[in-house]
């Protein structure tokens, strides 16, 4: 679970909640416009399923469970794997990694050492595992896109509730009644609440935290390509922790070399 996603969910939800509950007084249905949930809500879907293939919208899930959830190994957790296989491979010949392979959790890495368990060509496992990583990268495009879509769209579609509240409005000024007049202007206001709410608390947060993982997890697959090729080659078990250590920050270097 990421820890800081569900932080901001609770922080934001409380932070909104008592606010709409003291202008309300506790009517918070003050809040709640059907057409409003139609235009934005509906306008919102209707973008995304324009703009993108429906084997990208079929991936929405996944989407969700890569904002809420921590995905593969941290930096941490494969520079520890891999320098724990680095030193048996330097002592005991790369063969006695295979048992080992079922035990890594990460897919990517495992396929990697296979490869280099199985001696295919180094030039030929960085090829294999460079197109998975754009594959990933392709993935993960798709991802932000959807939350980028609505966070764009979705005011947008708030504005266009507001448009036709207005013009409702306006067409009820010749009987006067008041009733109609508010509930078209709140139609008009509200509307563009839930645009705001969409884009600023819902899909942009969600589209940065995917760009920020995607990152993350492209950098960490990087890491691993040089160490799988590192292993490959016998290189002494500080030379390939010495390139791992490359992608990370310097001052999370020293606990590493310290125990190496």
């Amino acid at each position: 679970m990421d820890k800081a996603s569900i932080i901001g969910i609770l922080i934001g939800v409380a932070a909104l909640g008592f606010v709409v509950f003291e202008v309300s007084h506790g009517n918070l249905l003050m809040f709640y416009s059907l057409e409003g949930v139609l235009m934005v809500g509906c306008g919102s879907v209707s973008v995304v399923f324009i703009a993108m293939p429906m084997e990208k919208l079929k991936q929405v899930p996944g989407y969700i469970k890569t904002f809420l959830f921590q995905k593969g190994m941290s930096a941490n957790e494969v520079i520890q794997t891999v320098q724990s296989l680095s030193d048996k491979a330097r002592r005991d010949g790369i063969l006695a990694l295979e048992p080992e392979i079922a035990k890594i959790k990460d897919p990517f890495l495992a396929a990697g050492l296979k490869m280099a368990i199985d001696g295919v060509e180094p030039a030929s496992i960085e090829a294999t595992l460079r197109m998975e990583i754009l594959a990933m990268q392709d993935r993960h495009k798709a991802g932000k896109k959807f939350f980028d879509l609505i966070k764009l769209y979705g005011p947008g579609y708030g504005l266009v509730g507001t448009l036709v509240g207005q013009v409702g409005m306006f067409g009820q000024l010749a009987s006067a009644d008041i009733g109609a007049l508010g509930h078209a202007l709140a139609i008009a206001v509200v509307a563009t609440m839930y645009g705001a709410i969409v884009a600023n608390a819902i899909a942009g947060p969600i589209g940065d935290k995917l760009g920020i993982k995607s990152g993350e997890e492209i950098l960490n697959r990087e890491m691993m390509v040089q160490a799988i090729l590192s292993v490959q080659a016998g290189d002494n078990p500080r030379v390939t922790l010495d390139k791992m250590l490359a992608f990370i920050p310097s001052v999370r270097r020293d606990p590493f070399r310290a125990a190496a």
